[in-house]
């Protein structure tokens, strides 16, 4: 099970983070702190798998960590060790592509003024832990249809509505079609 994904950039500062069971604010901050020195002081010759050191990480023992190092990026998963190292590090290379594709050229400062959009583009990947989605056509297709939504809305209200703008498409999608059924069904 996949326990959280960190991305922060060369100085230890998190541009994303995403844990999928609760944990105090302390607690996740301290997790980043040491993910980052786990993970910045390996060289690049190194494998990008970190198995489970004598530390405690976010109230266990029982952990590894794989990364993936681009540019001034770090995109870190910090799984149990049931997880396939190769098979986290494909999903990592999923979620910078379909980041590459949604913006173009990705960079920090993407991460940074569209946080809604990556963390909703990590939860068509990654839900609960469990990976949900590797295609990536797939994936930038519910992203783009989701976009289109949010345009939509601002476009009726002059606002983006918190509750339809962050549901994922496929719940939207839904209910549009269990209206679609109601309206036929009252005709």
């Amino acid at each position: 099970m996949i326990k959280a994904v960190l991305v922060f950039n060369n100085h230890g500062k998190p541009r994303l983070m995403k844990f999928f069971q609760h944990y105090s604010e302390d607690m996740q901050q301290q997790a980043v702190r040491e993910v980052f020195q786990l993970v910045s002081k390996r060289s690049d010759l190194e494998c990008n798998f970190v198995e489970s050191v004598s530390t405690e990480l976010l109230g266990d023992t029982d952990y590894k960590l794989v990364y993936r190092h681009y540019a001034t990026l770090y995109f870190v998963f910090c799984c149990d060790s049931n997880e396939s190292e190769l098979g986290i590090l494909d999903l990592i290379q999923v979620l910078v592509e379909s980041l590459d594709k949604c913006f173009e050229n990705v960079c920090e400062l993407d991460l940074i003024f569209h946080v809604d959009r990556v963390h909703y583009l990590v939860n068509e990947i990654v839900m609960g832990g469990m990976v949900l989605e590797t295609s990536m056509v797939d994936i930038l297709t519910q992203a783009n249809l989701q976009m289109k939504i949010q345009k939509e809305d601002k476009g009726t209200s002059g606002m983006v509505v918190a509750g339809v703008a962050s549901a994922p498409t496929r719940a939207v999608a839904a209910v549009n079609q269990v209206k679609a059924a109601v309206q036929q069904g009252l005709k």
